[in-house]
């Protein structure tokens, strides 16, 4: 009698493919094209659905290559390595001003090439780039993405014990038959 009572199963089972889901979750590219559209004065046409330039936004807009190098500060800390990295709140508020004062450099120095015509549109950049950067590395804060995709992990190591187990009898024996 002993030996017909099994561990109860798991009511769901969660393999390492939904670690993989997670992951690929975490992708910071699309947003970062979106700003980069919008950085270069484009908006979305619901009826095509296709981006393209909307002339009430050129006082705003920048050229592509200052959309791009801003995208590329972006991405620097805006990737799935930063996304499951521990990182402190000062770490977090000293990165992400570092990158704007870069992008405002960046915005001065070339402000021929990237079309900045006036100084508007370097306070509008910087604050895109700021909150953005400061936002993605507010995620990993106190290993929160971190302890999320460590938890699936070792969940699927619970569920894969608990279908081992229930080859067994009680006290781990094994079962005859």
């Amino acid at each position: 009698m002993l030996n017909d009572i099994q561990a109860p199963a798991l009511p769901y089972r969660f393999d390492m493919s939904g670690k993989a889901d997670l992951l690929d979750k975490i992708n910071p590219d699309a947003i970062v094209e979106e700003i980069k559209k919008r950085l270069m004065g484009m908006d979305i046409n619901r009826r095509t659905m296709r981006w393209e330039f909307k002339n009430s936004l050129k006082d705003k807009s920048v050229s592509d290559v200052c959309a791009n190098d801003m995208a590329t500060l972006i991405l620097s800390v805006s990737n799935r390595n930063v996304s499951i990295s521990k990182l402190k709140d000062i770490e977090i508020r000293k990165r992400a001003y570092n990158i704007m004062i870069s992008a405002i450099k960046m915005l001065i120095t070339n402000w021929g090439n990237y079309k900045i015509t006036n100084t508007a549109q370097i306070d509008y950049v910087a604050e895109i780039v700021f909150s953005l950067a400061f936002i993605t590395m507010k995620q990993s804060e106190g290993e929160g993405i971190r302890k999320m995709v460590v938890g699936s992990r070792q969940e699927t190591h619970v569920s894969t014990d608990t279908d081992t187990q229930t080859k067994r009898g009680m006290f781990g024996r094994r079962r005859n038959g």
